[in-house]
């Protein structure tokens, strides 16, 4: 302790006591003054005391301030970046994409209707035709009703003895509320022509659907169930004597088949009484000319077996 005492006498501390007070001293303290600063004072201190040597005060001091402020570790380097290839597993394609997004849309729809007042069941086999059309036009049984433009019920004479049955609206009908109106409802105007027909004054023509479907696609059966009730009610108001079914969907429809219809057309099928020809549908002959030479041979049967049934009538 005389030793300890001596050397505070004289304002120097020993080595291991300047170590433990630095030791002590807040980091903080130690590092706001550069470096250059605390040798400066370390140095300056050692020569104002006598019986010490420069360097040796100076080397401790530095190794005082290296054990207190150890120097930063070097920061880690980036990890590398991964390149991200696509492949068919993580595209989707865009149609695709679209789809969901109308199904989605779809069933929004659908809900909409489930908690529509007009799912009141109605009697449709007592609706005049008055009734009949404004019961088409304000269904909402399926989610059709909902996106639909317009509804489209038929087109024609009300006791006419032709009836044609199509599929479902396209986009022109659905603007229009009309049936057949775009470029087969044009090709389908000039076969009827050729056989002396018109929509105005012997024809009259409807679909399995009254409702376009988004995109013209192949109707739902659970929209043709829904849908299918508004026909029935039609052909007992028109009570036609033929009738020309044109394409599979309104085929199957009727006849609860899923014959393909180039084996259902060239031939006579009975509906509820009714002679009935299936062919082919005049979109579909736009797109295959080479098959309407057999729609025409489909239309001169059915002329036929009119001519026969007013034959037998007599």
């Amino acid at each position: 302790m005389a030793e300890l005492n001596y050397w505070q006498a004289i304002g120097l501390d020993p080595l291991w006591v300047r170590r433990k007070q630095a030791l002590e001293l807040p980091t903080e303290s130690i590092l706001s003054e550069p470096i250059e600063t605390v040798l400066e004072t370390a140095t300056t201190s050692a020569l104002s005391n006598e019986g010490f040597d420069q360097k040796e005060l100076v080397a401790s001091a530095v190794e005082e301030l290296t054990i207190i402020a150890p120097a930063p570790a070097p920061a880690p380097a980036p990890a590398p970046l991964i390149p991200i290839t696509p492949s068919e597993s993580n595209i989707v394609p865009l149609q695709q994409m679209l789809e969901s997004v109308q199904i989605a849309k779809d069933q929004q729809l659908a809900d909409t209707v489930i908690s529509s007042s007009n799912m009141l069941p109605i009697d449709i086999a007592n609706l005049d035709w008055p009734a009949l059309l404004s019961h088409i036009d304000a269904c909402r049984a399926c989610s059709l009703g909902c996106s639909r433009t317009n509804a489209v019920p038929g087109v024609g004479a009300l006791n006419a003895p032709w009836m044609i049955i199509g599929e479902a609206p396209g986009a022109d009908e659905d603007r229009q509320g009309e049936p057949f109106v775009g470029q087969a409802g044009k090709l389908l105007d000039l076969m009827l022509t050729s056989l002396g027909l018109s929509r105005k004054e012997n024809v009259y023509i409807a679909n399995i659907l009254k409702c376009r479907p988004p995109n013209n696609r192949r109707p739902e059966k659970a929209e043709v169930q829904a849908c299918i009730p508004f026909l029935y009610r039609q052909l007992a108001l028109v009570q036609p004597k033929v009738l020309l079914v044109l394409g599979a969907t309104a085929a199957h429809a009727l006849l609860d088949t899923d014959e393909p219809i180039g084996k259902l057309r060239g031939r006579v099928h009975q509906y509820q009484g009714l002679p009935m020809i299936v062919t082919y549908h005049p979109a579909y002959l736009l797109r295959s000319p080479a098959e309407k030479a057999k729609t025409w041979a489909d239309l001169c049967l059915l002329v036929k077996v009119m001519q026969e049934s007013v034959t037998a009538q007599s």
